[in-house]
């Protein structure tokens, strides 16, 4: 466990200062650009901190201290990993006793904007759609569904989880009024372009797709894919190589 405190891993500040202009204000130090595979393991820390299921930290949170050790093996990543992931929140933990478990989740919320909540409109009300608009993880991470959209006239006014189904020709003035500023995509492939297309011109800048395939959007407009097909295929490869034996 590191017990460094952030410093000018350079040497003495004021020697820094010294060599700027004197009419010159310190400048603020640029933060730490966050690599995309540590955000991912950002939000898994987060979630072992806060999932009360999560049996095999329940003692340690209770008291208010984690080790890198105990929140590694949890999260299943090694701990010197785990202490380089953390180290982008300028978080460093005291040697020899560990992380404070509600300083450290505040810090993680802070840097994955999981402190705001998050209006979300979801396109699609097949099996697909009607479970992801009834999945009650969302709304715990900030994550409200507050618009749903289908082109069905027969699903077209209908509630699902409380909420009333829109046609998706209303998608922009919908999701204005409510302030709307994700985008969820759970249609077949042979639509996700159009309904991207729907989106991006409803005013929404990010878009999670489970649909398979790409959709091609303007630049500024972050697409997010969860392909199931695919990541059962590549289980499908691991227990192939796991029974028999990869064929290459």
């Amino acid at each position: 466990m590191t017990g460094q405190a952030g410093g000018d891993p350079n040497g003495s500040g004021s020697a820094a200062l010294a060599a700027a202009s004197p009419d010159e204000a310190p400048r603020a130090p640029r933060p730490r650009a966050i690599p995309e595979a540590t955000v991912g393991r950002l939000a898994v820390y987060l979630r072992v901190l806060t999932d009360p299921h999560a049996h095999r930290l329940q003692q340690q949170v209770e008291h208010g201290i984690v080790s890198s050790a105990e929140l590694a093996a949890a999260a299943g990543v090694n701990p010197a990993g785990l202490r380089r992931d953390l180290s982008f929140l300028g978080s460093h933990g005291v040697r020899g006793v560990g992380y404070d478990v509600a300083k450290l989740i505040d810090e993680i919320r802070r840097v994955l904007g999981a402190h705001h909540h998050f209006r979300v409109a979801l396109v699609g009300i097949g099996n697909l759609g009607q479970a992801l608009a009834g999945y009650a993880g969302f709304g715990g991470r900030g994550f409200d569904i507050a618009a749903l959209f289908d082109v069905d006239d027969d699903k077209i006014g209908r509630s699902v989880s409380g909420v009333q189904v829109r046609h998706l020709s209303e998608a922009t003035q919908v999701c204005a009024a409510e302030s709307i500023t994700i985008g969820l995509i759970a249609t077949p492939e042979s639509v996700a372009q159009h309904v991207a297309d729907a989106l991006v011109e409803a005013g929404i800048h990010s878009i999670l797709n489970f649909a398979p395939g790409l959709v091609t959007v303007p630049e500024g407009v972050e697409v997010r894919r969860v392909d199931l097909s695919l990541e059962l295929q590549m289980l499908a490869f691991h227990e192939t190589s796991r029974v028999g034996g990869a064929v290459l």
